[in-house]
């Protein structure tokens, strides 16, 4: 099964304020774009996806990750998260019924493609599945197989709310890439040692980041 992913992001200027400790008002709009380019670039690299989705309203982000070969989906309702997959995973469905669709966090800057592919491998055996986050509250990846909707229930303990909405979770081991989502700069320096993309690594290493 091939996937396409529907990925949301927010106005960069807006984006990742949790990292305050860490990166600069004018640096983490950078760094929030650099995790969205090498989480696009390594799902395109998976051989489980078809297409990337990125929902955003963000000009320069959208320029960005177009040139990597993301389709851009405009945030036409503006309602927040769940109401933007809600939106990408439609218009990915009107010309695609049949989709395969996945929603996938943009700040999985240490993605792995190989990784992705066994989530959404697993993910194709359930109507619905997810993925919980490396600090094991949240979600990172939500799938919904071909006539299933994606019915997303993002925000504060999403993990919970998946399971209750009937969404399987796939306890995997050996996918911490597609776990490790980076809100503080404690996440921050796990993902980097996991290993990055060149994107993030670039920015990063322009930051001073303070061991724990």
């Amino acid at each position: 099964m091939q996937w396409t992913l529907v990925i949301p992001l927010k106005p960069l200027a807006r984006a990742k304020s949790r990292l305050a400790d860490t990166a600069t008002d004018g640096v983490r709009p950078g760094l929030a774009l650099a995790f969205a380019q090498d989480t696009v670039a390594a799902a395109l690299a998976c051989q489980a996806v078809k297409d990337v989705a990125v929902v955003t309203d963000d000009t320069l982000a959208g320029r960005e990750l177009s040139a990597l070969g993301a389709r851009i989906v405009p945030d036409t309702p503006g309602g927040g998260l769940n109401a933007a997959l809600r939106h990408g995973a439609a218009v990915v469905r009107a010309s695609r019924p049949e989709s395969a669709v996945a929603a996938l966090n943009a700040d999985l800057p240490a993605l792995r493609p190989l990784e992705l592919s066994r989530v959404l491998d697993a993910a194709a055996e359930f109507p619905r599945a997810f993925l919980a986050d490396a600090a094991a509250i949240g979600t990172t990846l939500l799938a919904a197989t071909p006539g299933n909707e994606l019915a997303p229930v993002f925000g504060p303990d999403s993990r919970a709310r998946h399971t209750a909405s009937g969404a399987t979770e796939l306890t995997l081991a050996g996918v911490e890439s597609v776990r490790q989502d980076v809100d503080t700069g404690a996440d921050l320096r796990t993902a980097l040692a996991l290993g990055v993309g060149p994107r993030t690594a670039a920015v990063a290493a322009r930051l001073l980041i303070p061991d724990q």
